[in-house]
């Protein structure tokens, strides 16, 4: 039997294909749903979102802006809102304004010029004002008068401030991750790496304690190619000295004293500061393009030079062969927390896994059963703080063990939690152990020391940490409710 479509469905044809293909696939996203489901029972938990749609154009015409993504949240019936957030924002770069253009905020402002405002048929001409409280508000001063008026929100991707890197977003001032999206909180690693883990380098650390047997320049280590977050401090009348891969003085060369300041050396700045006292420091952040040569100038018996460095893994080994064909004896890897050696030990750098804090750690046994309904509520309750968190790192010490988290999503906290923190666990084998790279949702308790100089987060033994899923979430927030008053 055939089937002819008559005019109705051709109609609807070509109504579904005039949608934009963005609605079209949601649409069909909601009727996959619907067709799925039994629905004849009550739907629980949260929707799901749709896929992210695309970045809009810029909100500038030049200079930084932001632009914009959003993703819609298929409900069903009974079902809590989608967790997360429906838009994102990024910063996007466009050619530098020309000289003499108006800046954005003083625009905003001037769209008011010559229009009655406050209830008058008075008109003003407005500049901006930034000496107002919330910095997103399009605070605009009346030239020639000494009062200010607040027309609402300044728009999306404007400047917080004059030079500032934040810019507003729904009335608030929020800064760009290190992934671009604003508000994120996305920090480089110490390798440089967008959101890692410290576990792509290795950290260089030592004291070198050559007492010297002579007056001049001694030298105290290579800093490689690739080397970040370079630290070096002495505190004696000698002076440090860098020497580029050319062989010239970056400073304190050929007997003369630099002064304090900034140098470029090697790809990197260089910060040199000498202070009142005997203290001197060296930092850059690195990169380093090429390799340097750190050097003392001595004047007086070393106390030691401490210097420290992150390393790209592939690097260490090339960096302890140069060091070798350099004299410099070499010696195995060791934990962070080993004891400054005696003087007469040879100078060897320390590579410490960002991670690994023990090179053989003693065999775990299992950690009591801690499941259940009760164990969750009992933790919930008592603690001073719930969160979810991504593991970044690991660090093993004698009696302790100090996991790097980072925050992403807070259920309870008694005090302001910092988008990363440290939380310490009891003991060398913690129960539960947590993993580095997965998420969890932890309850801690706030730990201050006596004396008021240790203020950790407390993961107690047999505590609540459990790997996150979105049944978990639902069950935490279940106890949540539960918890007396």
């Amino acid at each position: 039997m055939a089937i002819h479509s008559g005019p109705a469905d051709h109609h609807l044809l070509g109504l579904l294909c005039s949608l934009r293909p963005r609605l079209f696939r949601n649409l069909l996203l909601l009727l996959w749903t619907l067709l799925s489901c039994d629905l004849g029972t009550i739907a629980q938990g949260p929707g799901e979102w749709t896929p992210w749609g695309s970045w809009s154009r810029c909100s500038s015409s030049c200079g930084r802006g932001v632009s914009v993504r959003s993703r819609l949240c298929v409900r069903l019936p009974g079902e809590e809102p989608c967790w997360g957030d429906s838009h994102e924002y990024r910063v996007c770069q466009l050619p530098d304004c020309p000289p003499g253009a108006v800046p954005f905020r003083d625009l905003q402002c001037a769209l008011y010029n010559g229009h009655p405002v406050l209830g008058t048929q008075k008109t003003y001409q407005w500049v901006p004002f930034h000496g107002a409280p919330n910095l997103c508000d399009l605070n605009c001063l009346a030239e020639g008068h000494a009062f200010y008026h607040s027309f609402g929100r300044v728009l999306d991707g404007t400047s917080c401030t004059p030079g500032s890197q934040g810019l507003c977003i729904a009335g608030r001032c929020l800064s760009a991750g290190c992934d671009g999206l604003l508000g994120s909180g996305t920090l480089e690693d110490r390798c440089g790496l967008c959101g890692g883990a410290n576990d792509s380098c290795l950290f260089v650390q030592r004291v070198f304690r050559d007492a010297g047997a002579f007056a001049g320049y001694w030298n105290v280590t290579l800093i490689p190619e690739g080397a970040r977050h370079i630290r070096v401090t002495q505190q004696s009348h000698n002076h440090l000295a860098l020497v580029a891969s050319d062989g010239r003085y970056v400073l304190n060369g050929d007997g003369v004293l630099s002064p304090p300041g900034t140098y470029e050396a090697a790809g990197t700045r260089v910060i040199y500061t000498r202070g009142a006292g005997p203290e001197e420091t060296l930092q850059a952040a690195g990169p380093t393009s090429q390799e340097l040569l750190l050097q003392v100038l001595l004047r007086e018996p070393n106390p030691g030079v401490h210097f420290e460095f992150w390393l790209p893994r592939e690097r260490y080994g090339p960096f302890q062969a140069q060091a070798q064909a350099l004299g410099w004896p070499l010696r195995q890897p060791q934990p962070r927390e080993v004891e400054p050696q005696p003087a007469e030990t040879p100078v060897v750098p320390e590579a410490i896994s960002a991670q690994v804090a023990s090179l053989a750690p003693e065999p775990c046994g299992p950690c009591p059963d801690s499941r259940g309904r009760a164990h969750r509520l009992l933790h919930y309750c008592g603690s001073d703080f719930v969160f979810q968190a991504r593991v970044l790192g690991r660090h093993r010490q004698a009696q302790e063990t100090r996991y790097e988290v980072r925050i992403l999503l807070i259920y309870k906290n008694r005090s302001p939690l910092r988008t990363r923190e440290y939380v310490w666990a009891p003991g060398h084998c913690p129960c539960p152990p947590l993993a580095p790279h997965r998420e969890y949702l932890l309850a801690a308790r706030r730990l201050v020391s006596p004396d008021g100089t240790q203020d950790r987060l407390l993961l107690p033994h047999a505590g609540y940490a459990r790997l996150w899923s979105p049944a978990e979430d639902s069950r935490v927030r279940l106890a949540a409710r539960r918890c007396p008053v």
